[in-house]
């Protein structure tokens, strides 16, 4: 019989959409269960919410200090711990867990300074415990494939990036979208930026995942369109990576008409490569011979690397929640095998802290840029 771990939670309370679909998400697979949490900072909620989820009261904690301490102390403590609350509050209820010596989940981005995020790194590392980052469309087969195809060298040299990911949900004056757009919107809960820290992130994370390119230096220019507004909510990046490629950036949450649209197409010496999110059963692969190949997930084209987090035949689709699913496998197979004193790294097929860092000096290195009247800035190693 298959381990099953267990784990807390941290955030996710009533109303909040990321809570619910982390958990769904690890359920996919049926490797963890929900035992303990802090979904909100009101007690009250958090029992209520505790009770939904089958938590007994015991295991449902006034605050995250509480339940990091609580947990550490247990005997059927939690093996892990999923924090799903606004930017600014990651690093401490992040640092809390870790100092417990208990393994952390954090959705993105992992801090809203990069000194934190190289903090929690560090300790990460000290106390051998394992820190995924949840950036989500790495998850997906296709777009595993195309890190596959990449490092196989199928499409050559990389050249030339040209990535986006264009929402429309906040571009209208006096609609700060919800609950999820208002913390998103104030820089006190966000840090400083929206639109590239919450969107932005991804499309670095992705290019550097499916590339293995390091960026060199950024040109960045944020700006701030829908009257009203703080943070910037359309930015644009040209990038410089460390093979002397370039890349352009587009993260936006003003592009009417666009829901989560994260496109990628990356030119290489021999060939390229496209991938669209929201049709993410298929990678579109361009030969040096201009033949357009379009390859489904499912069939026997897909590497077996990739393959192996297809759940369904092809024709039956899986999406996002799937994607976060294939991170979180990846991510407790992890934890059972360094139970067992068998774990290696190369085991890792998920973002962890150091990826969550490397988002913080991209962006960090961007507001630099963008402040300074859109100027080159190197990105430190």
């Amino acid at each position: 019989m298959a381990v099953e771990l267990k784990y807390g939670m941290v955030g996710g309370g009533p109303g909040a959409f990321i809570g619910d679909a982390h958990r769904k998400a690890i359920a996919v697979d049926g490797k963890a269960k929900l035992t303990a949490g802090c979904f909100s900072r009101n007690y009250e909620k958090t029992v209520a919410c505790g009770a939904d989820l089958g938590i007994s009261k015991e295991r449902c904690y006034a605050d995250y200090k509480e339940m990091a301490q609580a947990e550490a102390q247990r005997e059927d403590a939690i093996d892990f711990v999923v924090v799903v609350t606004p930017n600014a509050s990651h690093y401490e209820i992040c640092k809390a867990f870790l100092e417990a010596g208990i393994h952390v989940v954090c959705d993105k981005p992992v801090t809203v300074e990069l000194k934190q995020a190289e903090e929690l790194e560090r300790i990460a590392k000290e106390k051998s415990l394992l820190f995924m980052v949840t950036y989500t469309y790495t998850g997906h087969v296709t777009a595993k494939q195309a890190r596959a195809m990449i490092q196989k060298g199928e499409i050559g040299e990389v050249r030339t990036v040209l990535t986006e990911y264009p929402q429309g949900w906040l571009a209208f004056e006096d609609d700060w979208g919800g609950k999820q757009g208002e913390w998103r919107c104030d820089p006190r809960q966000t840090g400083r930026s929206n639109a590239l820290g919450d969107v932005g992130t991804h499309v670095e994370n992705m290019i550097a995942t499916m590339t293995g390119l390091k960026i060199k230096r950024v040109l960045a220019k944020m700006d701030v369109v829908v009257p009203g507004r703080v943070l910037d909510d359309n930015d644009f990046v040209m990038v410089e990576y460390d093979n002397g490629a370039s890349g352009m950036y587009w993260a936006s949450q003003i592009a009417i008409g666009c829901d989560n649209s994260l496109r990628v197409r990356i030119y290489g010496s021999k060939g390229t490569i496209l991938w669209f999110q929201e049709d993410s059963e298929k990678l579109i692969y361009i030969d040096a011979d201009s033949m357009i190949h379009e390859l489904h997930r499912g069939y026997a084209q897909i590497d077996p690397s990739a393959a192996k987090y297809g759940r369904l035949p092809s024709g039956h689709t899986e999406g996002w929640l799937e994607a976060m699913g294939n991170l979180y496998s990846s991510y407790v197979d992890c934890i059972v095998t360094m139970g067992k004193g068998e774990f290696d790294v190369s085991m890792i097929d998920f973002p962890t802290v150091s990826a969550g860092v490397e988002g913080l000096k991209f962006v960090e290195a961007c507001l630099e840029s963008s402040e300074k009247g859109n100027i080159w800035v190197d990105i430190a190693d």
